[in-house]
Formats: structure tokens, C-alpha cells, sequence
């Protein structure tokens, strides 16, 4: 039996699920999916991003990730909306839970994007693309919004396909259809090509998908090391990744944040890295792993000569795996310490790697007085109020009263 998977992507999902919401429970009259208007950050906050646009917005050239500054000299007129995330994880379960009823093997790839293996049970609804379109056609009237789903044999040509011409269609892209539907595509809109590669691609004459299906795999290995193997095999429509029931464990944990002003000294910047070594720290013990590498990474104001907004990062290995916030902590206080460079910094990172599952044991040391048991029980009693009451109920003396 061949096999059939499907991808699922939902149409401008933040700004679809905000026009739903305020069309069919908020009393609104104006449609955000016709209109030139975008989800957008906290601009004040320094959050000032585009994170999804409408296609009117589209037809100004406005792009997702950019400044909310550009933007608006794209579009004065553009109508920006903040993002409620709560609203779209809510949204995003009810997706699933629709996309669960066709098949009993779903992997969801994002907050707005799903892969199913429908070969054993396509047959129940019709040919494959009968049965996308009593998919998409139930999400429409049940939920109110849009998705674009590709049909083939394998994921990445799943995912390709969704992305032909949108909003609301359904597209196939079987390896028999790759020569005709894919290989004349810009090879940006490969899977897994960035910026970077684009370019090294273009600047050696590979304009096309077919272009790169058809160079030479070794030459292309020597141009783009490793993922050379990868995107020409990606071109030439190779795929053999399965769709996955369960996602893959976390290779590693982390949180950032842009700051709302710049940090210019010690004490700020320890505030802002004990705020992100409690949310890491939390999930940690939420899945109940321990991981054993800390990194700092910081992001600095102003500009170089080589880029914009200068990045800099350092890790350590720790003594023993852990998931306590206070030896992520003082991990991450060392790293930043040897790293900063005195200069203003706006963005500040904490991640882990190295993650262990189950019960470890901690190698006792000879002149190590720390008790950890005591440790452990503060940050599962403090996880618990937070997950009872809300995450602002309780907080640390230290950043009472700081923004």
C-alpha cells in the first residue's frame, strides 16, 4: 500500500483566529482577513514584529518577522492587532482535534501546522483529495477558518504542496508531479533552504528547485558542507521521515527576551537572567528531565561593520545534571560575567542541552554543604501555586516591583 500524508497548514493562522474570535464572539463587524492588517508585538516593549499579515496586507509587501516600523512606510493605514496567545493555543487544540477524527496518526509540527498519515484510513472518505477537502470543509464551518492541505507520498512533498497558491485549497504533489510543479520554484522555496544557502545557490548559477535536483551531490556537499546532502535530496522530492504519534523529546530548553530598554549593568542584567532561569527551570521539572549544559547568549545594541544587533553566546558543562533554577542560575551569571563585553545589551538568552530523563543520582561532594532535597521540594512548591494561581503569584524578592 503507498503511502498517503497529508499536511495541514492554517491560512495567516493568528490573524485568522483573531478575525474569528472577534467576528463570532466579540460582536465585530469587520473582517481582519480583508482589510490590509497584521498580528503584531508589543512595539513599547520592543517586541515590534510582524507575526502574521492578512493578504491585503500581503499586496503592500509587508512580510512576516519584520518591524512593525517598516510595516507601517509600507502600509500608514495598516491596522494592527496584539496577539493573544492563550486565544490561539485554544484554537490550535480545537484544529487538532478535528484533524484527530481522519486519522489515528497526527504529528503536530507547529501551533498551526499538522502532518497526517492517512494510508490506512483515507480509504474512508473518499480519494485523497475527497477526503482533504471533508477536512478543510469541516474546519471552515465548524471552527470559521481556512487551511491549505498538501497530498503525496512522503512529508516534505506534503508540505511543499500546502504551500502552492492559498488561501483555502488543497494540492497534490505526487513524485510523478515534482518535475512539473516543483522544479520550476525559486530554490529559496525549497524546505530547509535559508537566506544563507539561497544566496550560496544563486551565486553559483542554481536559480531553480530543478537546478539544485540536478547538480552534482558531491559539488554541492563541498558548497554547503552537510546540508548539501539534504536539500538535494529534498529537490529531488527524498524524504523518509515518518509521521510521528508522539513528538521527539527536547534536544534542549530555553528562553529569551528582548529587554524593554537597554542593560547597561550587572545587577539588571542578574534580574533578567533569574527571570528566564525560572522559566527553564519550570519546564524542566514540568517534564521531569535534568539537563547538564547551560548557555548565555546575548544580543547587543547598535550596529558593526559585520551586522546588525552583534550576537555572542558561551556554555558551560555542569557538575551533575540538574533542573533546579538556582544552579541554572548561577550557571548562567558566570557565563554572562566572562562574556559581556560592557557594552548595552537588548537581548538576553538562558538554554540547556544535554537533557537526561528518569532518576539521576547526584555525585556527593566531599566539601559540598548545598542541600538539594531542600532545593528541589522550594521549586516544585513554588511551580505548584504558579500553576494553581496564576504565574504572578508568587515572585522572588528580587524582582518585586520590576517591569
Amino acid at each position: 500500500m503507498e503511502s498517503i500524508v497529508f499536511h495541514i497548514d492554517v491560512n495567516s493562522a493568528f490573524l485568522s483566529w483573531e478575525a474569528v474570535y472577534r467576528l463570532a464572539h466579540c460582536g465585530g463587524s469587520l473582517d481582519l482577513r480583508e482589510i490590509a492588517s497584521a498580528v503584531g508585538g508589543n512595539e513599547a516593549m520592543r517586541h515590534g514584529i510582524i507575526l502574521a499579515k492578512s493578504i491585503p496586507a500581503k499586496k503592500y509587501g509587508i512580510r512576516t518577522g519584520e518591524t512593525i516600523l517598516e510595516a507601517r512606510r509600507k502600509c500608514p493605514g495598516l491596522v494592527l492587532v496584539p496577539p493573544d496567545y492563550g486565544l490561539y493555543e485554544k484554537c490550535s487544540a480545537a484544529f487538532m482535534s478535528i484533524l484527530q477524527e481522519y486519522s489515528d496518526v497526527v504529528e503536530q509540527y507547529s501551533i498551526d501546522e499538522a502532518f497526517m498519515d492517512m494510508t490506512a484510513s483515507c480509504h474512508l472518505f473518499g480519494t485523497p483529495k475527497e477526503a482533504a477537502e471533508k477536512i478543510g470543509k469541516r474546519i471552515r464551518e465548524e471552527l470559521g477558518f481556512t487551511v491549505n492541505i498538501g497530498i503525496s507520498r512522503n512529508k516534505l512533498l506534503a508540505k511543499m504542496a500546502s504551500d502552492f497558491e492559498k488561501p483555502d485549497r488543497v494540492h497534490t504533489l505526487y513524485p510523478e508531479e515534482i518535475q512539473r510543479k516543483m522544479w520550476p520554484l525559486p530554490v529559496s522555496d525549497l524546505f530547509f533552504v535559508g537566506r544563507t544557502a539561497a544566496r550560496k545557490l544563486l551565486s553559483v548559477g542554481i536559480r531553480t528547485i530543478g537546478e539544485l535536483a540536478s547538480a552534482d551531490p558531491v559539488w554541492l556537499r563541498s558548497l554547503l558542507k552537510k546540508q548539501g546532502d539534504i536539500v538535494w535530496g529534498f529537490a529531488n522530492g527524498m524524504d523518509i521521515s515518518p509521521v510521528l504519534r508522539e513528538p521527539p523529546a527536547n534536544k534542549g530548553y530555553g528562553n529569551s527576551i528582548t529587554t524593554p530598554c537597554d542593560v547597561m549593568d550587572m545587577e539588571t542584567a542578574r534580574k533578567v537572567l533569574l527571570a528566564l532561569s525560572e522559566t527553564v527551570g519550570s519546564r524542566l521539572r514540568a517534564d521531569e528531565v535534568r539537563i547538564e549544559v547551560v548557555a548565555v547568549g546575548i544580543r547587543y545594541a547598535g550596529v558593526t561593520e559585520e551586522n546588525l544587533f552583534p550576537f555572542a553566546s558561551h556554555q558551560k558543562r555542569l557538575e551533575a545534571a540538574t533542573n533546579l533554577t538556582i544552579e541554572i542560575y548561577n550557571a548562567a551569571c558566570q557565563l554572562f560575567a566572562d562574556l559581556w563585553s560592557g557594552n548595552s545589551v537588548r537581548h538576553l538568552g538562558v538554554h540547556t542541552g544535554r537533557v537526561q530523563e528518569g532518576q539521576l543520582v547526584r555525585q556527593m561532594q566531599l566539601f559540598d554543604e548545598t542541600n538539594y532535597e531542600k532545593l528541589a521540594r522550594m521549586d516544585e512548591t513554588v511551580d505548584s501555586i504558579r500553576e494553581r494561581f496564576g504565574p504572578d503569584s508568587i515572585k522572588r524578592a528580587a524582582l518585586l516591583g520590576d517591569s
